[in-house]
C-alpha cells in the first residue's frame, strides 16, 4: 500500500497508534511513542528499495531508547529515561523502522508466562485471560492483535520462541552474539539474544537482515556483516531433520498429534527425518537455573537506588537505602533469581553449582556438535501445551513455570539459533514446532521454516479481538 501510494506513512503510523489504543485492555504496551513517533512519520519518505521503508515497530521494553521511559517492567526502573539508544534499534531505525510502542514484559525478562511485570499481566489476543508466553508477551500480543507487523524481543531461554507459539507466530533467536547487545539491559549476559518477532519466515529474514552486523561497542558481538537470509530464502534443499529421542513422551496426546502432523509436512516436502539422541539436554533446565540467576545476581547489583530508577523514602543510612530500595523496587520473582544467583556463586558453593552447570553447558554443546554430524537441522517442539490461564501454574510452585521453556533452554545454553513456527492448533488454540540450527546457520533455519509456511496456512490465521474492544 506504501508503494502504491495507497496510504502514507503517518496515516500507517496513526493507524497503528490508534489500534493500541483500541486494544489498550490487551496490556501489552508499556509506553506509547505517539508524538516522536507522528512527527517521525512525517518527516518520512517511503523508499521502495528497502523494504522496512516507513513499517510501524514495537520494541520490548529492555531496548533503551534515548528520552524515552524504559523499565524492564519493573518498578525499580520506573520513570528511568536512557541517555542513549539500543543498536537494535538504531539499526531498526536506519532501515526505516518507525518505532511506536515499548512492550510489556516479565519483570527484567524474569518468567514464561509475562505475569511478573510491574505493570500486570498481557492477555494472549486468542484468549481473553491467558497467557501470551514470556518474557517478550507484550511483543507477541502486539504482533498477534495486528497492532504491529513486527516486534524485537529478547530470548534468553525461549523468551521469544515460546509466546510465538502461543500467540500463532514466527520467533527467531539468532547464534549468540549475531545481533548486538549494546542498550539492552541485561539478564544474564551469556544467554541473552535479540530477535524479531514477526508473522512469517519470510518478515523475520527481513528484520533480521536490518537487525545484525558488527558492533564494537559489545565486546560479544561476533565479527560478521549483516546477514542476508532474504536473498536466500527461496532456496529449499531436502535436509535431514532430527527428532530428539529424548523428548518422546514429554507432550500430551493433542500436542503430539500437532507435532506429528509437522513431520508429516515435512516428509511430504521431501525432508529426511531422523532420530538422534542428546544425552544431556535431560539437564538443561537445571543447568540454566543455576547459571542464569548467578548472571542475574551480578548484573542486577546496579539497581541500588543511587544512580537512577526507584529510590525508597524512609531511610535511615547507606545501608538502609540498599536493602529498602531493593526490597521495595523488585518483584517476587526477581528476588527469587537474585538470592538463588547469590548463593551459588558465594564461597562455599561455587564450584558445587556454578562451576559444575558450565560443565555441564559444554557438554549439551558438545552434544548439539554431534548430532549436526548425523542431521542438518534438529525438528522439536517449542512448547508442552498452549496458552494457559492466569495464575493456573507457578503460584504454588514455580518451578512448574520453569518447565514451560524444556524444549527451548538448550539452544541458549549452546549459543546456537532456533526458530518457532505455527503449526496445527489444539483445541483451537495456537501451537508451534522449533527448528534448531548449527551456529550461523539462520539461512538453513529461515529457508526451511519459509518452505513450510509456503505449504501450511497455520500462520495465516488471526484471532478475533472483539472481547478487547
Amino acid at each position: 500500500m506504501l508503494a502504491n501510494k495507497e496510504i502514507t506513512p503517518s496515516e500507517l503510523t496513526e493507524e497503528s497508534i490508534s489500534l493500541a489504543k483500541r486494544y489498550a485492555s490487551l496490556n501489552c504496551f508499556n509506553v506509547i511513542n505517539e508524538e516522536a513517533a507522528i512527527a517521525q512519520s512525517r518527516n518520512l519518505s517511503f523508499d521502495s528499495n528497502n523494504l522496512l521503508s516507513c513499517i510501524p515497530i514495537a520494541h520490548k521494553d529492555l531496548f533503551c531508547i534515548k528520552d524515552l521511559e524504559t523499565t524492564c517492567s519493573s518498578k525499580i526502573l520506573e520513570g528511568y529515561k536512557p541517555p542513549y539508544t539500543a543498536t537494535v534499534v538504531k539499526n531498526l531505525e536506519n532501515a526505516g523502522c518507525i518505532t511506536i510502542a515499548k512492550t510489556n514484559m516479565d519483570e527484567f525478562a524474569m518468567g514464561s508466562s509475562n505475569e511478573t511485570s510491574y505493570f500486570g499481566n498481557v492477555h494472549n489476543p486468542w484468549l481473553k485471560n491467558h497467557v501470551p508466553g514470556g518474557s517478550s508477551g507484550g511483543a507477541a500480543a502486539s504482533v498477534a492483535s495486528g497492532i504491529v507487523p513486527l516486534a524485537t524481543g529478547t530470548d534468553t531461554g525461549g523468551s521469544i520462541r515460546q509466546p510465538a507459539a502461543l500467540c500463532n507466530l514466527t520467533g527467531l533467536k539468532p547464534t549468540y552474539g549475531r545481533i548486538s547487545r549494546w542498550g539492552m539491559i541485561a539478564f544474564a549476559s551469556s544467554l541473552d539474544q535479540a530477535g524479531p518477532i514477526a508473522h512469517t519466515a519470510k518478515d523475520c529474514a527481513i528484520a533480521l537482515d536490518a537487525m545484525t552486523g558488527h558492533d564494537s561497542k559489545d565486546s560479544t558481538s561476533l565479527h560478521l556483516g549483516k546477514t542476508t537470509t532474504l536473498e536466500t530464502l527461496e532456496k529449499h534443499t531436502s535436509l535431514t531433520l532430527g527428532i530428539v529421542k529424548e523428548f518422546n513422551g514429554q507432550l500430551s496426546a493433542e500436542m503430539e498429534l500437532a507435532f506429528q502432523k509437522s513431520i508429516m509436512t515435512y516428509q511430504s516436502l521431501g525432508y529426511k527425518i531422523k532420530e538422534i539422541t542428546l544425552p544431556n539436554i535431560k539437564y538443561s533446565v537445571p543447568t540454566y537455573y543455576v547459571i542464569a540467576p548467578a548472571e542475574c545476581s551480578s548484573n542486577l547489583s546496579r539497581f541500588d537506588g543511587v544512580r537512577f530508577g526507584f529510590r525508597s523514602k524512609n531511610i535511615q543510612n547507606l545501608e538502609d537505602l540498599y536493602v529498602k530500595s531493593r526490597s521495595e523496587g523488585f518483584g517476587n520473582e526477581v528476588k527469587r533469581r537474585i538470592l538463588i544467583g547469590t548463593y551459588v556463586l558465594s564461597a562455599g558453593y561455587y564450584d558445587a553449582y556454578y562451576k559444575k552447570a558450565q560443565q555441564v553447558r559444554r557438554l549439551i554443546a558438545e552434544d548439539f556438535n554431534s548430532a549436526f554430524k548425523e542431521c542438518d537441522l534438529i525438528l522439536t517442539p517449542t512448547s508442552p501445551g498452549t496458552t494457559f490461564a492466569f495464575d493456573s501454574k507457578g503460584s504454588k510452585d514455580p518451578t512448574e513455570l520453569y518447565l514451560e521453556d524444556l524444549f527451548t533452554i538448550a539452544a541458549n545454553l549452546a549459543g546456537i539459533p532456533a526458530i518457532s513456527v505455527p503449526q496445527a492448533f489444539v483445541n483451537n488454540l495456537p501451537s508451534g514446532h522449533q527448528l534448531i540450527g548449527p551456529h550461523l546457520s539462520e539461512s538453513a533455519i529461515l529457508q526451511t521454516a519459509h518452505h513450510f509456511q509456503l505449504n501450511s496456512d497455520w500462520h495465516l490465521k488471526s484471532p478475533s479481538m472483539e472481547s478487547f474492544l
